[in-house]
Protein backbone atom coordinates (compact mmCIF):
# COMPACT_ATOMS: atom_id res chain seq x y z
CA UNK A 1 0.00 0.00 0.00
CA UNK A 2 1.43 3.71 -0.97
CA UNK A 3 -0.38 6.39 0.87
CA UNK A 4 -3.90 3.85 0.92
CA UNK A 5 -3.88 2.90 -2.56
CA UNK A 6 -2.06 -0.56 -3.66
CA UNK A 7 1.36 -0.19 -4.70
CA UNK A 8 0.56 -1.27 -8.23
CA UNK A 9 -2.36 1.12 -8.43
CA UNK A 10 -0.38 3.92 -7.28
CA UNK A 11 2.47 3.33 -9.92
CA UNK A 12 -0.10 3.20 -12.54
CA UNK A 13 -1.36 6.82 -10.97
CA UNK A 14 2.00 8.10 -11.00
CA UNK A 15 3.05 7.14 -14.65
CA UNK A 16 -0.52 8.77 -15.97
CA UNK A 17 0.31 11.66 -13.79
CA UNK A 18 4.10 12.07 -15.72
CA UNK A 19 2.47 11.72 -19.02
CA UNK A 20 0.26 14.19 -18.91
CA UNK A 21 2.84 16.10 -17.44
CA UNK A 22 4.90 15.71 -20.31
CA UNK A 23 1.77 15.95 -22.71
CA UNK A 24 1.14 19.47 -21.42
CA UNK A 25 4.53 20.36 -21.08
CA UNK A 26 5.20 19.92 -24.69
CA UNK A 27 1.77 22.27 -25.42
CA UNK A 28 3.15 24.94 -23.64
CA UNK A 29 6.67 24.71 -24.92
CA UNK A 30 5.15 25.32 -28.35
CA UNK A 31 3.32 28.37 -26.60
CA UNK A 32 6.72 29.70 -25.33
CA UNK A 33 8.63 28.64 -28.47
CA UNK A 34 5.73 31.32 -30.15
CA UNK A 35 6.75 34.21 -27.48
CA UNK A 36 3.25 33.78 -25.42
CA UNK A 37 2.42 32.12 -22.13
CA UNK A 38 -0.68 29.42 -22.43
CA UNK A 39 -1.19 30.21 -18.85
CA UNK A 40 -3.76 27.00 -18.97
CA UNK A 41 -1.43 24.70 -20.08
CA UNK A 42 1.56 26.17 -18.05
CA UNK A 43 -0.02 25.85 -14.84
CA UNK A 44 -1.09 22.30 -16.20
CA UNK A 45 2.34 21.17 -16.69
CA UNK A 46 3.60 22.99 -13.25
CA UNK A 47 1.20 20.92 -11.48
CA UNK A 48 1.30 17.63 -12.69
CA UNK A 49 5.28 17.50 -13.39
CA UNK A 50 5.40 18.36 -9.62
CA UNK A 51 3.29 15.95 -8.62
CA UNK A 52 5.18 13.46 -10.77
CA UNK A 53 8.23 14.21 -8.76
CA UNK A 54 6.18 13.68 -5.30
CA UNK A 55 4.27 10.86 -6.23
CA UNK A 56 7.67 9.17 -6.73
CA UNK A 57 8.93 9.89 -3.52
CA UNK A 58 7.06 6.94 -1.53
CA UNK A 59 7.44 3.91 -4.31
CA UNK A 60 10.19 1.39 -3.82
CA UNK A 61 12.57 0.99 -3.63
CA UNK A 62 12.72 3.23 -0.77
CA UNK A 63 16.45 5.20 -0.06
CA UNK A 64 18.20 7.71 -1.89
CA UNK A 65 18.56 6.58 -5.05
CA UNK A 66 19.33 7.94 -8.41
CA UNK A 67 15.15 8.54 -9.10
CA UNK A 68 14.73 10.27 -5.61
CA UNK A 69 17.63 12.61 -7.01
CA UNK A 70 15.79 13.19 -10.02
CA UNK A 71 12.81 14.10 -8.08
CA UNK A 72 14.83 16.33 -5.71
CA UNK A 73 16.37 18.19 -8.78
CA UNK A 74 13.06 18.27 -10.33
CA UNK A 75 11.39 19.94 -7.56
CA UNK A 76 14.22 22.58 -7.17
CA UNK A 77 13.89 23.97 -10.53
CA UNK A 78 9.91 23.70 -10.54
CA UNK A 79 9.96 25.81 -7.19
CA UNK A 80 12.41 28.38 -9.17
CA UNK A 81 9.98 28.08 -11.76
CA UNK A 82 7.09 28.45 -10.27
CA UNK A 83 8.57 31.92 -8.83
CA UNK A 84 9.62 33.15 -11.71
CA UNK A 85 6.14 33.16 -13.65
CA UNK A 86 3.95 33.38 -10.70
CA UNK A 87 6.04 35.82 -8.06
CA UNK A 88 8.49 37.71 -10.64
CA UNK A 89 5.69 37.74 -13.17
CA UNK A 90 8.64 36.28 -16.11
CA UNK A 91 10.04 40.29 -15.78
CA UNK A 92 13.80 40.84 -16.46
CA UNK A 93 15.98 38.22 -15.68
CA UNK A 94 13.18 35.82 -14.42
CA UNK A 95 12.26 35.69 -18.35
CA UNK A 96 15.13 33.21 -19.03
CA UNK A 97 15.38 31.59 -15.22
CA UNK A 98 11.69 30.49 -16.21
CA UNK A 99 12.16 28.65 -19.27
CA UNK A 100 15.38 27.02 -18.10
CA UNK A 101 14.04 26.02 -14.93
CA UNK A 102 10.67 24.06 -16.54
CA UNK A 103 12.46 23.21 -19.58
CA UNK A 104 14.98 21.06 -17.63
CA UNK A 105 12.32 19.29 -15.62
CA UNK A 106 10.68 18.78 -18.73
CA UNK A 107 13.54 17.14 -20.25
CA UNK A 108 14.28 15.14 -17.13
CA UNK A 109 11.02 14.00 -17.39
CA UNK A 110 11.44 12.92 -21.36
CA UNK A 111 14.93 11.62 -19.49
CA UNK A 112 13.17 9.42 -17.09
CA UNK A 113 10.28 8.26 -19.60
CA UNK A 114 12.83 6.66 -21.71
CA UNK A 115 14.33 4.90 -19.32
CA UNK A 116 11.18 3.16 -18.11
CA UNK A 117 10.32 3.09 -21.89
CA UNK A 118 13.47 0.70 -22.95
CA UNK A 119 13.43 -0.93 -19.34
CA UNK A 120 9.18 -1.82 -19.84
CA UNK A 121 8.89 -1.75 -23.30
CA UNK A 122 9.90 -5.67 -24.98
CA UNK A 123 10.51 -4.26 -28.27
CA UNK A 124 13.18 -1.51 -26.79
CA UNK A 125 14.19 -4.07 -23.87
CA UNK A 126 15.60 -6.48 -26.42
CA UNK A 127 17.27 -3.13 -27.98
CA UNK A 128 19.02 -2.85 -24.22
CA UNK A 129 18.68 -4.49 -21.96
CA UNK A 130 21.13 -2.99 -19.69
CA UNK A 131 20.27 0.58 -20.40
CA UNK A 132 23.60 1.15 -21.73
CA UNK A 133 23.72 -0.37 -25.14
CA UNK A 134 24.27 2.12 -28.18
CA UNK A 135 20.49 2.43 -28.81
CA UNK A 136 19.66 3.74 -25.61
CA UNK A 137 22.67 6.45 -25.37
CA UNK A 138 21.46 7.34 -28.79
CA UNK A 139 17.89 7.79 -27.83
CA UNK A 140 19.04 9.89 -24.62
CA UNK A 141 21.47 11.76 -26.74
CA UNK A 142 18.46 12.86 -29.42
CA UNK A 143 16.37 13.53 -26.38
CA UNK A 144 18.87 15.89 -24.69
CA UNK A 145 19.82 17.90 -28.06
CA UNK A 146 15.97 18.17 -28.99
CA UNK A 147 15.46 19.79 -25.46
CA UNK A 148 19.18 21.75 -25.49
CA UNK A 149 18.25 22.82 -28.93
CA UNK A 150 14.05 23.90 -28.15
CA UNK A 151 15.11 25.63 -25.00
CA UNK A 152 17.62 27.97 -26.97
CA UNK A 153 15.07 28.51 -29.22
CA UNK A 154 12.60 29.07 -26.34
CA UNK A 155 14.64 31.63 -24.25
CA UNK A 156 15.25 33.62 -27.44
CA UNK A 157 11.85 33.80 -28.34
CA UNK A 158 9.93 34.04 -25.31
CA UNK A 159 8.87 37.24 -24.38
CA UNK A 160 5.15 37.33 -22.88
CA UNK A 161 3.29 40.67 -22.12
CA UNK A 162 3.97 42.69 -19.34
CA UNK A 163 1.37 41.53 -16.59
CA UNK A 164 -0.91 43.99 -15.85
CA UNK A 165 -0.40 44.94 -11.99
Amino acid sequence: MTWGIPTHLFLQIHVAISLVALVAGLIALYSWLSGKVSNGWTALFLVMIILTSVTGFPLPPFGLDPPRMVGILSLILLAIAVLAIYVFRVSGPWRWIFIVTAMTALYLDAFVGVIQAFAKLSFLHELAPNGSEPPFVIVQVVVLAIFVVLGFLAVRRFHPEPANS
